[in-house]
């Protein structure tokens, strides 16, 4: 099965549990940029708190694609991100596994926000060991059946009221309160190997 969705900034665990079985994930960044949603941000486990990683983007108004829009490079956002993910998980028992996997990828001075989401999704695919192709999406007529994503993971709602994810709590870096449907950085420092089952039963309806 295929599906299509937006291209986010390294998503949640509702997203991936979404594309979980699918053989093949179509990336919609035909469609008008929306602020204030996962395009171009992300949650994370620090000490005290639930911080928000947000990259600074030009514009961004509705009136641009996706495909457009660019990242604000004045801003010194890339410092501020990868610090916040070494102060969060640089104790994890995976992180030093799979964080130079990332970390060249940040290095890079993408112009494109599309281009460096696509990347970091590329990666995330990869050390969960998914089979999940990605392509961007041409014409959707040609298609034939697939599941329609877009619009339904919202930063702005909680997922618990999409019936896509219900989380299986897993142990964490800090605290003693399972925090639910962060990054999949979040998962994958934590748990390594373990990401892919703990996403399967994660799904609501599998």
């Amino acid at each position: 099965m295929a599906i299509i969705s937006e291209l986010f900034y390294l998503p949640s665990l509702e997203y991936f549990t979404a594309i979980q079985n699918e053989d093949v994930v179509y990336l919609d960044i035909s469609e008008n940029y929306q602020k204030q949603t996962y395009r171009n941000r992300t949650h994370i486990k620090l000490a005290n708190k639930v911080e928000t990683l947000s990259i600074p983007v030009i514009g961004g108004n509705k009136k641009v694609k996706s495909s457009q829009i660019r990242i604000d490079h004045s801003q010194k956002w890339k410092n501020v991100h990868l610090r916040g993910i070494q102060s969060a998980y640089g104790k994890a028992p995976y992180f030093e596994f799979y964080f130079p996997y990332f970390e060249p990828i940040y290095e890079e001075k993408w112009d494109l926000l599309a281009d460096f989401n696509r990347a970091l999704l590329t990666v995330c695919l990869k050390m969960i060991q998914s089979k999940t192709k990605l392509q961007l999406l041409s014409n959707i007529e040609e298609l034939g059946d697939f599941k329609d994503l877009r619009g339904k993971i919202q930063a702005k709602e909680s997922f618990e009221d999409r019936g896509i994810y219900s989380p299986a709590p897993y142990q964490q870096l800090f605290g003693l309160d399972f925090v639910p449907n962060l990054s999949i950085l979040d998962l994958l420092f934590c748990k390594g190997p373990e990401t892919r089952n703990i996403l399967y039963q994660s799904q609501k309806n599998r």
